[in-house]
């Protein structure tokens, strides 16, 4: 098994600007993701695909390697993943490198840890998987939730069967946290996407790990969650 860790870092954040060199808890929130694929020996290699110099210095301190940097149209508000990890990949082929696998490791995600990438590569030797997705279960039921017309009428809101029902007795839940995308490279060609349409499983976290950094308010959530491992793990 041959893995390509990609860290995906572009320059411009417009919800929190600067976020992925931002420091959290002592360190660039960069390299927590770097962090979270070292020491693991299915991986090859750990690429930062970023269009900036400054995140690009980084990430190399951070030990990262940092091959190229990214154009300009794969850097974009409208630039999608998929764009960015076709392009890392066609870098080493062009070089005749190649990869069985491509996992994707985004720096939103500071919580999860080399332990939690090690256990989503056991599980994708396990099932012997084309893919491997991090989810974690949802807060809230979705069988709660709906959407609402404009003049805010609920009728119809919850299923009828569904009003009496402690929300002890709904159904397990899950959602993708975007901790963690392994990806059979063949069939990330063959359909466009990490997600694939079979023989793809999930690899469980924990809602504490699976912090997402989108706004401040994210950052200082992680923040807290850091410090208080460091005071009682």
């Amino acid at each position: 098994m041959k893995i390509l860790a990609i860290v995906p870092a572009r320059g411009r954040s417009k919800r929190l600007p600067g976020k992925n060199i931002k420091r959290l808890h002592g360190k660039p929130l960069i390299q927590w993701a770097i962090e979270s694929a070292s020491g693991i020996s299915a991986i090859s290699r750990v690429i930062v695909s970023t269009d900036c110099p400054e995140i690009a210095d980084i990430a190399a301190q951070s030990g990262a390697e940092v091959p190229f940097l990214r154009p300009e149209e794969l850097a974009s508000d409208t630039s999608s993943s998929t764009d960015m990890i076709k392009h890392a990949l066609r870098h080493y082929e062009a070089q005749d490198e190649h990869f069985d696998y491509v996992l994707l490791l985004q720096p939103t995600s500071p919580i999860r840890n080399a332990r939690h990438t090690q256990e989503a590569i056991d599980l994708l030797r396990e099932k012997q998987a084309d893919a491997v997705v991090s989810v974690c279960e949802c807060d809230h039921s979705p069988l709660w939730s709906g959407t609402l017309p404009d003049d805010q009428s609920m009728d119809g809101f919850i299923r009828p069967e569904l009003k009496n029902t402690r929300s002890q007795d709904l159904p397990d839940y899950f959602r993708l946290n975007g901790a963690i995308y392994i990806t059979k490279v063949s069939r990330f060609f063959e359909e466009s996407s990490l997600f694939l349409s079979s023989n793809i499983y999930a690899y469980v976290m924990d809602g504490e790990s699976s912090v997402d950094i989108d706004h401040e308010l994210d950052f200082l959530l992680a923040e807290t969650i850091l410090k208080y491992k460091d005071n009682y793990e």
